[in-house]
């Protein structure tokens, strides 16, 4: 049987393609902060993670100019052996600092970040329990570790406890989760997470991809938000949403931080994040801490929109964030309302099976502290016209 056979008869994207509906890999040719140009058409970006509205920020812009000019584009190595810069230490203990927490350690990206701490810390004697709704980054992190991996039902703490239960005691117990859903923007039952590890003897890993930089009274993420910084044994985040670069980072006592350190592959075995991603994030994470008010205005933003989109008819779930799921239900009527409101001049990004249940397909929409109110008017406007013209709403 040949290899390839399978690749020779896969169809489904080119038939998309065809057929005008296929929404992904789109080229961006240019970018004026929330509006991009696709096709040589200027379209108002509601598809990206730039919540605090940092990609374009002149001081990380120059931040980035200045890292380049002393350090070069790449160190050409890992951090084990010649690509730990004075920027990765000096960033690392900034972040440590920020988040409340003894050490930090930065990943070339967040994908890695979680492959390469889920698989040093899990082994063949422990147990990995996640939330079915994981990222897919947790869920390939379970897959190279050696550890039993336990699915529970979408934050259902009693079909978790019930598992828990059932576990020997001899076996360590991992418990990940993410902090936000980065599909339907609801949050994790922190506070009841807590509870099932201390009475379980378990520990916790929570992945803020979406939420550090934007929730809590500091941006520290959602364990801040529910006052249980102090409760939650790790916490990773990525660069490329807030902080509007690239990268990652895992956060937790310098003992764990150290054996991350010494045995993540990797960390080991890539190339350290560049000096302009570190530069970036370094200025990012100075603005989230000094510009309070960017927050504050996405979660007015956020609050309006899922206020505005609701009452037209639309079902936004259970969102407390500034993801705004716009669920349709039907795959064939999601590419049809993406494809409306692309031509509107909107970009948004559908969402069907495998990333979402079959009918739970939706219109993803996430927002940015520096969309206008004529942005929003433009937005609600788009979803009005085309949920009518489709017959959703």
């Amino acid at each position: 049987m040949d290899l390839f056979e399978k690749c020779m008869t896969y169809t489904r994207a080119e038939e998309a393609q065809n057929s005008g509906l296929y929404p992904y890999f789109t080229e961006i040719q240019d970018v004026d902060g929330n509006h991009v140009w696709v096709d040589g058409k200027k379209i108002l970006m509601v598809g990206s993670n730039n919540y605090l509205g940092l990609f374009d920020n002149e001081r990380v812009k120059t931040a980035v100019i200045e890292a380049v000019r002393k350090y070069g584009s790449s160190t050409c190595g890992s951090r084990f052996l010649n690509g730990t810069y004075t920027l990765h230490v000096e960033l690392e203990k900034r972040i440590a600092q920020f988040m409340q927490k003894e050490e930090a350690l930065c990943f070339s990206t967040g994908m890695q970040t979680n492959l390469g701490v889920i698989s040093a810390l899990a082994g063949r004697n422990d147990v990995i329990l996640i939330d079915r709704m994981v990222h897919a980054s947790i869920v390939d992190g379970t897959r190279l570790s050696f550890a039993d991996v336990v699915k529970y039902r979408h934050n259902d703490m009693q079909d978790l406890e019930d598992k828990l239960k059932r576990l020997p005691e001899d076996k360590g117990r991992l418990i990940i989760v993410d902090g936000v859903f980065s599909m339907e923007g609801d949050l994790a039952n922190v506070p009841e997470l807590v509870r099932l590890k201390k009475k379980y003897n378990a520990r916790l890993m929570v992945d803020d991809a979406h939420s550090v930089g934007i929730m809590g009274r500091n941006g520290r993420g959602t364990a801040e938000h529910f006052n249980l910084l102090d409760d939650v044994d790790l916490v990773m985040t990525t660069f490329s949403k807030a902080f509007a670069s690239l990268g990652g980072y895992v956060v937790g006592d310098s003992k764990v931080i150290q054996y991350i350190r010494h045995h993540s592959r990797a960390l080991i075995f890539s190339a350290s994040i560049t000096p302009a991603s570190l530069a970036a994030a370094g200025e990012a994470l100075d603005i989230i801490q000094t510009e309070p008010w960017r927050r504050e205005r996405l979660w007015q933003i956020s609050e309006t929109m899922n206020r505005e989109l609701t009452a037209m008819g639309y079902h936004t779930g259970n969102t407390e964030t500034p993801i705004i799921p716009v669920f349709i239900h039907d795959e064939d009527k999601t590419f049809k309302l993406w494809y409306f409101l692309r031509n509107f001049g909107i970009f948004t990004n559908p969402v069907i099976a495998p990333a979402v249940p079959p009918e739970d397909a939706l219109i993803r929409t996430s927002f940015t502290a520096t969309h206008t109110d004529e942005d929003l008017e433009f937005i609600l406007r788009g979803f009005y016209e085309g949920g009518k013209a489709i017959g959703i709403i």
